[in-house]
């Protein structure tokens, strides 16, 4: 179709020729279908009276633009194995669609559900005990009494006890009493007054965990009687700690004592141990223990026990159970009850990277165990600092399931980074040895859903391959010459929203690269100068098209070969993909990961391009037709990569960058980031909240704007109007001074978006402007 020449200058409402309008129509029709396909967020799995028939239940979940939310569904399937004989699954034929429901966490026995509906500030929140066939209980929890429960990843901790007659949770603490006043002034409590006459003033500002949690309340611990309906708060636990990720411990030997086992952060974390809550998303080094405390539905009993002559221990003691330790959480007991195993990220901690290598650990549970009795804590498994090629990299989880255990009470399964695949793997708590069970050959990432007895419900991916759910068995004895698990593909009605999207993404294939460390440094220790990774999604004759170099954030952080709605977005529109997992990544061992920090703007740059070199050289890619995108760390590489490299890259898009560590410093929820960057090994000893003058010219140095001079690359900024961890100042003072120089800048703002730009319409409109941006560049 020819499109005449008035009709390209005539311009609609919004400032778009036609031609820019029909590619916003295309691209945005594309990325609605990309959108369209639902995300499996977590399963349960539950045994019933037919011992080869088990029940599914999977939470799913699927954006809603017009709503500008996130619609929430369960879906529930059977699944009927018998032996060795292929899998039967029967799914519901609709999925429910939970309105209003915060989360869902069944019962142990998967006899009853717990449904939560969090209410807005000064609603309730509802808490619903629901049966096999109705609402059971509904109790109504007052803000005087606790705020919204935590449904978060991090803080999150609901937990039912095995009797299944209390739950243990974690809420937003009430909000203390501010001052009041009226038209005479300060009115002192208990006076007399009508509320339309007076009014409340804000109190003393409270620190927070920064990034997603500046609105919440003091994370705090709760017990719900199920019977009774009564809610009451643990009491005894200081208030310089804030309380997560609850779990109940197994009931003493006389079944009288109910104990729980929660994990604490000290808020005293700031600089020189003052009273600051540094931003605690995304950051394992913030140091936690685990403690225990009695149940608060206990006390009452130990009170009895006492007036009748009887001892007792003190009501709400609170134990410290990993004090040898810097780092403790996700703890889970075994299903006899018999071990606590528990993650470390202790290497993140001692160090000051944000994120680093884990350590699982494990600490054997007496039947009776008093709240004076220390117990020794054993090492199961430790960081792995140098890898050899192809051999367990370390532990890399940022979550464990909720009953890790096999039958057996003594194996745990974990989802964990290895290299840049996402893996399943079996760890024998007894021996500590750890085994990889998701299929070997593979270059799919898969991640753990549930336990079954001995079976593993999991879903795996590709860039180029939505998820597919699948059911997996150890081996028999006839099967382990060639796999030790045997992986079974579960045919689902989700599968339906995804064949358009596989259809898109037919001729697309992908693979694992590894990039050489060509002249490396000589102070490098030896897992600082081993390959590294990136994963390549190439189209047809990929030679000739397009390629976006996509640069993950952290910079500890990872991009496993899983599928990203976005990436395959981009991959649609005909670009290659180059992701680029530099050192300092997750997955490559302890000593790759601290080969970065205080090399940033040099050592991650460089791999950036070694990277690019390297497919060039392979006759890969066209050299000219070059993208790059990031988002926050990735961003700071974006933004340095077309100063550094200003011929190299054709057009740029950064999501709330890092472009100034010497503004952000001031400004971050996460201050001591930008030291530990920036100073590496020294940055703990340097961090201040006065940064000196030397330091503050150290962070200019390292950073983008000090080579924004020399960009030449048209760049795309898209900015968190909310975002903590890396302020917009940051890159609205890059996207200005860009501009001032003459420079090709378009800005977006979001003003009700934190630092992941993740609301539902901001997403996809951030999505869709980047890839209209490159097409109009990479033609």
């Amino acid at each position: 179709m020819q499109v005449s020449e008035p009709a390209l200058k005539k311009q609609n409402s919004s400032g778009m020729d036609a031609i820019m309008s029909e590619e916003y129509a295309s691209q945005s029709k594309l990325l609605e279908d990309f959108t369209c396909v639902p995300s499996i967020e977590s399963a349960w799995v539950f045994k019933t009276s037919n011992g080869d028939r088990s029940t599914a239940m999977f939470s799913i979940s699927q954006a809603d633009l017009l709503a500008n939310n996130t619609r929430k569904h369960i879906l529930y399937s059977h699944i009927t194995r018998h032996g060795t004989d292929p899998l039967e699954c029967q799914w519901s034929p609709f999925p429910i669609e939970m309105t209003g429901v915060s989360i869902v966490v069944p019962s142990p026995s998967g006899s009853k559900l717990l449904v939560v509906r969090n209410g807005e500030k000064g609603s309730c929140t509802k808490l619903q005990i629901v049966d096999q066939s109705h609402v059971d209980k509904e109790i109504h929890v007052d803000q005087s009494t606790h705020g919204p429960l935590f449904t978060d990843e991090w803080f999150q901790g609901i937990s039912w006890n095995q009797e299944e007659t209390f739950i243990a949770y974690i809420a937003e603490e009430s909000p203390r009493p501010t001052p009041a006043f009226d038209d005479a002034g300060y009115r002192k409590e208990g006076s007399s007054g009508k509320d339309c006459n007076s009014w409340r003033g804000l109190g003393e500002w409270e620190e927070n965990w920064g990034e997603t949690y500046s609105k919440k309340g003091r994370p705090s611990l709760f017990v719900l009687d199920i019977s009774s309906g009564e809610v009451r708060t643990v009491r005894g636990i200081a208030k310089s700690l804030s309380i997560g990720q609850v779990v109940w411990a197994p009931p003493s030997s006389t079944g009288h004592q109910k104990h729980f086992v929660f994990v604490g952060w000290l808020e005293h974390n700031g600089f020189q141990k003052t009273a600051r809550k540094l931003g605690i998303k995304y950051c394992s080094n913030r140091p936690c223990s685990l403690y225990a405390i009695r149940c608060p539905f206990e006390e009452s009993n130990a009170d009895n026990a006492s007036l009748s002559g009887g001892k007792s221990d003190s009501a709400s003691v609170v134990t410290n159970l990993t004090p040898s330790i810097s780092s403790a959480f996700f703890p889970r007991f075994s299903k006899d009850g018999k071990l606590l195993v528990f993650l470390s990220a202790k290497c993140a901690v001692d160090s000051g990277a944000h994120n680093a290598t884990d350590s699982l650990h494990k600490i054997n549970w007496p039947s009776d165990w008093k709240t004076d009795e220390h117990l020794d804590m054993i090492d199961v498994v430790p960081p792995v600092m140098c890898p050899d090629d192809g051999c367990f990299p370390g532990l890399y989880c940022s979550s464990m399931l909720s009953d890790p255990w096999l039958s057996n009470h003594c194996t745990i399964i974990l989802t964990s980074a290895w290299r840049s695949i996402q893996v399943i793997l079996l760890v024998d708590v007894l021996s500590g040895k750890v085994t990889r069970i998701s299929p070997e050959l593979s270059d799919y990432s898969w991640s753990a859903l549930a336990v079954n007895g001995n079976d593993v419900l999991s879903v795996s991916s590709s860039p180029i391959d939505p998820p597919q759910i699948s059911y997996g068995r150890e081996a028999s004895k006839e099967d382990h010459q060639t796999h030790r698990w045997i992986w079974e593909e579960v045919t689902s009605p989700l599968m339906a929203g995804s064949n358009k999207v596989k259809a898109l993404l037919s001729h697309h294939k992908f693979s694992i690269l590894k990039i050489p460390v060509t002249n490396p440094c000589d102070e490098l220790s030896d897992g600082g100068h081993l390959p590294f990774e990136a994963i390549f999604v190439s189209c047809e004759d990929s030679s000739q098209k397009p390629t976006v170099l996509i640069l993950h954030g952290g910079p500890h952080s990872t991009s496993v070969s899983s599928y990203s709605r976005s990436s395959a977005f981009l991959a649609s529109l005909g670009f290659n993909l180059l992701v680029v997992n530099y050192r300092g990544t997750l997955g490559f061992g302890e000593e790759a990961l601290q080969s970065l920090p205080g090399k940033v703007g040099s050592q991650d740059v460089q791999d950036c391009l070694m990277a690019l070199d390297y497919v060039i050289k392979e006759g890969l890619i066209n050299a000219y037709k070059v993208a790059v995108v990031g988002i926050s760390h990735g961003g700071f590489l974006s933004t340095h990569l077309i100063g550094q490299a200003p011929d190299r890259f054709a057009v740029a898009a950064a999501r709330n960058p890092v472009c100034n560590l010497s503004l952000m410093v001031g400004t971050t929820d996460i201050p001591d980031w930008c030291y530990a960057v920036a100073c590496g090994t020294e940055a703990k000893h340097l961090a201040s909240e006065s940064p000196s003058l030397d330091h503050l010219r150290l962070f200019y140095q390292k950073s983008p704007i000090a080579h924004i001079s020399e960009v030449k690359a048209p760049l795309l900024m898209l900015l968190g109007g909310a975002d903590l961890r890396v302020p917009v100042s940051n890159g609205l003072q890059y996207a200005r001074a860009l501009r001032e120089r003459g420079g090709d800048v378009k800005i977006m703002m979001f003003p009700e978006d934190i630092h992941e730009i993740n609301i539902p319409r901001s997403d996809f409109e951030s999505f869709l402007n980047i890839g209209i941006w490159f097409k109009k560049y990479l033609k």
